[in-house]
């Protein structure tokens, strides 16, 4: 079954089935404290997030990193997070570190362990060619933490 993708007008399969995505809409809606994404469907929520090639070039580097794109950055990873919560059951928490020139880094940790390290360029650009993309690397950085994880179960303990 196919559904009209109004992110991008293109015909998409079962992509928003993905469980990273999953995921991420929940996280997304979880901290939605007003209500403000109740009527939105789970494309429009994750429109943000698919950032052609065309649009980066547009986005301008100088000034700070937008809030909404901060945002955008720390559900990702709290998304991520969750989803090594769900299969490991153990707590983990997101840092972001990200000065006004967009350059910084993201960690995701369980106890002493460091799950998931991502250094951020351009951060004022961040996001995806494709929610098929988002996806992919969501379910591979998940797959990474997962397998740190399992290898080193005694640091991810507190």
């Amino acid at each position: 079954m196919t559904v009209d993708n109004s992110v991008n007008g293109t015909a998409q399969s079962d992509i928003l089935n993905a469980p990273f995505l999953k995921t991420l809409i929940s996280q997304i809606r979880g901290q939605d404290s007003y209500g403000f994404y109740r009527s939105w469907s789970d494309e429009l929520i994750l429109k943000p997030f698919v950032v052609t090639k065309q649009k980066k070039r547009e986005i301008s580097l100088e000034g700070e990193v937008d809030p909404a794109t901060q945002a955008r950055i720390m559900v990702f990873f709290r998304a991520i997070a969750a989803s090594i919560e769900k299969e490991t059951n153990l707590i983990s928490q997101v840092v972001v570190d990200l000065n006004h020139e967009g350059f910084g880094w993201v960690l995701v940790f369980s106890g002493r362990l460091l799950l998931v390290k991502r250094t951020l360029r351009d951060a004022h650009r961040f996001g995806f060619d494709s929610l098929e993309k988002l996806a992919e690397e969501g379910e591979n950085l998940v797959a990474k933490g997962l397998e740190l994880a399992k290898t080193f179960p005694e640091a991810s303990k507190l």
